[in-house]
C-alpha cells in the first residue's frame, strides 16, 4: 500500500498531473481540495476547528486506505496553517499496515506560477487566484515547502505536459515497484 504523495506550490499542476497519473493506474485520486472545501463549509480556513478536522479526515482517510491494502494519490500544497511534522504523520499512519509513502514534488518557476495561477480551471474548487495575494504569501509559502521531506521524485512542470508527468511517475512507481520485489527493470 502507497500513498502518492504529490506535493507543491499553488499551480504547480498538482491536481491536472494527479487525474493524468490516475488514469494511468486506476488508483483513488484523494485530492486536496476534497477535505479543504468540505471543512471550510463549515468552519472558516485557518481556524482551530478547520485545522484539527482537516487534519483529522485526512490521517483517519489514510489510515482506512492503509489497513485495506489501497494504494491512493494525494495531493497537497504545503502551507502556514499545516503543520511541518504533518508527512511524517501521514508515513507514521500507514507504516503499522506495511504501508509507505512516496514524495513527489512538482515546482514551477514564480513567473509560469503567476501566468496559472489566474488559469479559470482554478475556479473549479475556488482554489487561489490572486497574483497579489501569491506574491504576499510566497515567502510563508517556499518555508512551508523548505519543511517538507526529499522528495522521491522531482519534476519540473514546464519541462513537461500534465500526461508526460504522470508517465514519469508512474514509471518510477512501476520502477521502485519491480525494486522491491527483485525484479528491476533494465
Amino acid at each position: 500500500m502507497e500513498i502518492i504523495f504529490i506535493y507543491g506550490p499553488a499551480a504547480a499542476g498538482k491536481l491536472t498531473v494527479s487525474r493524468e497519473l490516475a488514469k494511468i493506474t486506476s488508483l483513488a485520486l484523494f485530492h486536496n481540495h476534497l477535505v479543504v472545501d468540505a471543512v471550510g463549509a463549515v468552519f472558516s480556513f485557518g481556524t482551530e476547528p478547520f485545522i484539527q478536522l482537516r487534519e483529522s479526515f485526512w490521517i483517519q482517510t489514510f489510515s482506512a486506505a492503509a489497513r485495506i491494502g489501497r494504494s491512493l494519490i494525494f495531493t497537497f500544497a504545503p502551507e502556514a496553517t499545516v503543520d511541518t511534522g504533518f508527512p511524517e504523520r501521514v508515513r507514521a499512519t500507514v507504516a503499522p499496515f506495511g504501508g509507505s509513502v512516496v514524495f513527489i514534488e512538482l515546482t514551477v518557476s514564480p513567473e509560469e506560477q503567476e501566468r496559472r495561477i489566474v488559469a479559470p480551471s482554478r475556479l473549479e474548487f475556488e482554489k487561489l487566484r490572486s497574483v497579489d495575494l501569491l506574491r504576499k504569501l510566497r515567502s510563508e509559502f517556499d518555508d512551508s515547502l523548505a519543511a517538507m521531506p526529499e522528495p522521491d521524485l522531482l519534476i519540473d512542470t514546464e519541462a513537461c505536459d500534465p500526461r508526460g508527468a504522470a508517465e514519469r511517475i508512474a514509471a518510477y512507481l512501476s520502477a521502485r515497484s519491480a525494486a522491491s520485489t527483485g525484479n528491476e527493470i533494465s
